[in-house]
């Protein structure tokens, strides 16, 4: 019978973060750690689709977190569905050799309609009135009232915006040690967030950080005990590194002012109206697809953009080849970012005509990843009144706009997408050479 394997993904790590996790460095010491280099982009779902398939992006087809549907027209970002990942999953190649080795994925993307034997991810409701009420998505279906029984609902917006925290980790820990009690998996993937936000809000060099690797070094090491003592080999494995960043670069508008980028106005606002442009750019932290509608185009395109400040690579069809990014879903160029800098998704020349959604945390409805999403805007004086007015003003039946978001992209502080880092900032995996001996059991993390 196959050993246990608890494969621990917590974001950002790498080794001079290291020095601030003495759980996780006492467990590096048991065994190895070795510097990966990621694929291109180095951002969440193409990462993690590389690791549970082996695979680069041009084959698995995860390009980027979101891309541009030629056939829709249409900019969608944060899928779900474990189809679209086009190669055979870690779990399924050893369930081929070995049928009797499951799978729990827990908080993994991709993750619905997923071949795992255990399933947990995010799956907000959404409601006509506006409002996103948190709640999971699980395999099998009667394991999300459970969960949510057992370990309250989940907190969804600790998971992402202006109030991520180290709640929402905490949570998966449990999560995933009240799945291996009732399931017992022989592969336990659990997604650990928590260093993403502070690394990327303040920096990785922030005097912060240090306190942010020991809580959630503190939430790893008890998952370490947890599954050791359940006689499982852990791992420790990071996506990508995250590295400062101190100015962003506005790509879509630089196409707009050259006019290539198009807009429809809708009452004073403006949307990206992808399907009249004849370029624009789906940024994703420091990478960022530019789709060209007229293949005569693209040199020029490509041209102009290698002039733009804060670019440090265009790649054509053949630099994605090179890169293994030479897929359908990929843009007709993938730019990457120089080292400091990162994209925004911005489009609109005036804030005062940015569309409704900008100023919200609307993960579905941008054309492109927003970190700014982590900070309430400055400019409200009293930013828990403001957010609790409006809340009560949902509860009462009215439609309102959640919209506290600033547009203040100089505020970030950290990036992550490239893959030309220095060692010490790349991603890790601790590898233990052997499986240490039994130890008391852990006590459950606290809420």
């Amino acid at each position: 019978m196959a050993q246990g394997v608890a494969v621990l993904l917590i974001v950002g790590l790498n080794q001079t973060l290291l020095s601030h996790a003495p759980r996780l460095s006492a467990h590096a010491g048991r065994g190895r750690i070795r510097v990966l280099k990621p694929c291109l982009p180095a951002v969440t779902t193409s990462v993690q689709s590389s690791m549970l398939t082996g695979a680069l992006p041009a084959e698995h087809g995860i390009v980027a977190n979101g891309w541009y549907d030629r056939t829709l027209a249409e900019v969608q970002f944060w899928k779900q569905s474990n189809r679209l990942v086009e190669r055979e999953k870690v779990w399924e190649t050893a369930r081929r050799r070995d049928p009797s080795v499951t799978c729990a994925k827990l908080f993994w993307w991709y993750n619905m309609y997923s071949s795992a034997d255990v399933s947990v991810t995010p799956r907000p409701m959404y409601k006509a009135d506006g409002r996103k009420i948190p709640d999971i998505y699980t395999h099998p279906p009667e394991l999300r009232h459970e969960l949510q029984g057992e370990l309250g609902r989940f907190p969804l917006f600790n998971f992402w915006g202006p109030a991520a925290s180290i709640v929402s980790s905490r949570w998966i820990a449990r999560c995933a040690q009240a799945v291996a009690r009732r399931f017992d998996p022989t592969l336990n993937l659990v997604y650990l967030p928590h260093l993403d936000y502070p690394l990327q809000k303040f920096g990785p060099r922030d005097a912060s950080i240090a306190a942010e690797v020991a809580a959630i070094d503190a939430i790893a090491g008890e998952l370490i005990d947890f599954f050791t003592e359940r006689g499982s080999r852990v791992l420790i494995v990071s996506e990508y590194g995250i590295e400062p960043v101190e100015a962003p670069v506005h790509i879509n508008r630089a196409l707009r002012e050259a006019g290539l980028l198009r807009v429809r106005d809708e009452q004073g606002l403006e949307l990206l109206d992808a399907g009249a442009s004849e370029a624009f750019a789906v940024a994703d932290h420091q990478v960022a697809h530019v789709y060209v509608r007229n293949p005569d185009a693209v040199g020029r395109v490509a041209g102009m953009l290698g002039r733009l400040d804060g670019v440090g690579q265009v790649l054509d069809a053949e630099g994605k080849a090179t890169a293994g990014l030479d897929h359908p879903r990929s843009g007709d160029l993938v730019v990457v970012a120089a080292p400091g800098r990162w994209f925004t998704y911005y489009y609109w020349l005036d804030d005062a005509r940015a569309p409704d959604f900008a100023r919200t945390v609307d993960i579905h409805r941008k054309p492109g990843f927003d970190p700014a999403e982590m900070f309430i805007d400055p400019a409200i004086r009293f930013p828990r009144l403001s957010i609790a007015w409006k809340l009560l003003k949902r509860k009462l039946g009215m439609r309102q706009l959640l919209d506290v978001i600033g547009l203040d992209a100089t505020l970030i502080r950290g990036s992550h997408g490239r893959t030309d880092l220095p060692a010490t900032e790349q991603p890790i995996l601790i590898e233990p050479t052997a499986t240490p001996p039994a130890i008391p059991p852990a006590i459950p993390p606290s809420t």
